[in-house]
């Protein structure tokens, strides 16, 4: 196939999907053409800085435009920043400052991001001999086992919690909620302290808590979440930003908390299952969460929030409604992604429904006496490992990790099972050169995995 003058071969596409363009790929044939120096600074708090050098081909506007856009916007959500700086090229700096500018293609990401680090956004543009100097650190987390810990996971179709004593958990509990669709932050507050006091109820005493949730977090305060999406920013700012502290505070006012996104808490299950390090956690249920433990056991700081990061080139993407771009993880690697294929494949689903019930619906087909039945399930989770196969190398090119682990309710059962057999088929055939190791630990551990992980925060 084609894009934007750029060629690309697919081996294994999705079933479901036919016009699937893995970014991975059109990024590797864009690059064979590229030879003009550029270098993508992005900037956070504190002075941190990731920077990106890579090439356009000075030649092809349109791809050139386009290659920049996607990566500008996968270093934002995958590492963050208020500032962007495009080096090389001054034509291309006008237009991704136009793209990224409060009115622009990028008007969302903006406001995020100005949002998230309490800054104006803003894009600069440099010669390539002014490119800013990296700026990195790390700091270590979880691995903590000692005394009685409660460990909460808040998803967006179901809560967790484990009661865990000297690293062993004694007690683990999901409950299904809607936090997504529900507009009251009482009810949300509610819901975690009723989920702690369970725990607490199971241990003659409290001395940690650890929270687990979709989001931004910085000093245990909601800078952005999708569980409170239907929450009015009036109401976001006076119950939301603090709703962890106050609800750790119903448990005991003086109970250490820590608030860490569910990526990188899935990361960090992942190395404490391995016994090492440097390992990308991707936890596929109402959204796509990502998380990463460095080479030392550290977390590094970067938002990793992995869906909102481009996967699928194709221009007939599906729109995250959200943000408003197309293409993006959380219509591939979450519940979302599993009701598009099933839609496509033609199985007749109520979308007004919770996604959680939709995917149990689907996942069911699995029990069918239907054989017919059987292989459309089938090929809806084979679509969505040739997703993962096709992806997971996009990812290694900005993490380089060593392992992935996988878990979330959508990889559950043997729909999980054939996501994986998929993925590291592509992978094989398509991305030979590519060295990790991918896992899901068992079934339980799929789905409580990260409770338990962070009762170690």
């Amino acid at each position: 196939m084609q894009y934007k003058g750029i060629s690309i071969e697919i081996k294994t596409a999705p079933k479901y999907d036919p016009t699937f363009i893995p970014m991975a790929k059109f990024n590797a044939a864009f690059l064979a053409q590229a030879k003009k120096p550029l270098s993508i600074a992005v900037e956070r708090n504190a002075g941190l800085r990731a920077v990106h050098d890579t090439f356009i081909t000075g030649t092809n506007e349109d791809a050139d435009r386009y290659y920049v856009e996607r990566m500008v916007k996968y270093l934002l959500w995958a590492k963050g920043g208020f500032k962007v700086t495009i080096c090389g090229d001054d034509a291309i700096g006008a237009h991704i400052k136009a793209a990224f500018s409060p009115t622009g293609k990028y008007a969302f990401d903006n406001g995020m991001m100005a949002r998230v680090y309490e800054t104006p956004f803003e894009v600069e543009v440099k010669p390539l001999t002014d490119k800013p100097a990296q700026n990195e650190q790390a700091k270590a987390v979880g691995g903590k086992t000692g005394g009685y810990r409660i460990g909460f996971d808040a998803g967006g179709s179901d809560r967790k919690v484990s009661a865990v004593i000297d690293g062993e958990a004694v007690f683990s509990e999901e409950v299904v909620w809607h936090p997504k669709i529900t507009p009251d932050p009482d009810y949300h507050f509610n819901g975690i302290v009723e989920a702690m006091k369970t725990a607490a109820a199971k241990m003659p005493r409290v001395d940690s808590i650890g929270v687990s949730s979709a989001g931004i977090y910085i000093d245990n305060r909601t800078m952005v979440a999708s569980l409170f999406l239907k929450v009015s920013p009036e109401d976001f700012e006076k119950k939301v930003k603090d709703i962890y502290i106050r609800a750790g505070a119903e448990i005991g006012k003086d109970i250490p908390i820590s608030v860490v996104n569910d990526g990188d808490v899935t990361a960090l299950a992942g190395a404490m299952e391995f016994n090492d390090n440097n390992v990308l956690g991707i936890a596929m249920g109402t959204s796509e969460a990502g998380g990463y433990i460095d080479e030392n056991g550290h977390i590094k700081g970067w938002l990793n929030e992995l869906a909102f990061c481009p996967v699928d080139a194709s221009p007939t993407a599906m729109v995250d409604e959200w943000a408003g771009d197309i293409g993006c993880g959380v219509k591939y690697f979450s519940q979302d992604g599993v009701i598009k294929l099933a839609l496509a494949a033609g199985i007749e689903l109520d979308t007004t429904r919770p996604p959680g019930e939709n995917l149990k619906i689907v996942q069911d087909l699995f029990k069918s006496e239907n054989p017919q039945s059987r292989e459309v399930v089938q090929g809806i989770f084979q679509s969505l490992g040739a997703y993962l196969g096709h992806t997971l190398p996009y990812y290694w090119d900005l993490y380089g990790f060593k392992h992935v682990l996988l878990l979330g309710r959508v990889m559950s059962g043997e729909g999980g099972n054939i996501i994986l057999d998929v993925a590291r088929k592509v992978i094989a055939e398509d991305y030979a050169s590519y060295q990790f190791n991918i896992h899901t630990p068992d079934e339980k551990a799929r789905r409580v995995g990260q409770s338990v992980a962070a009762a170690s925060l």
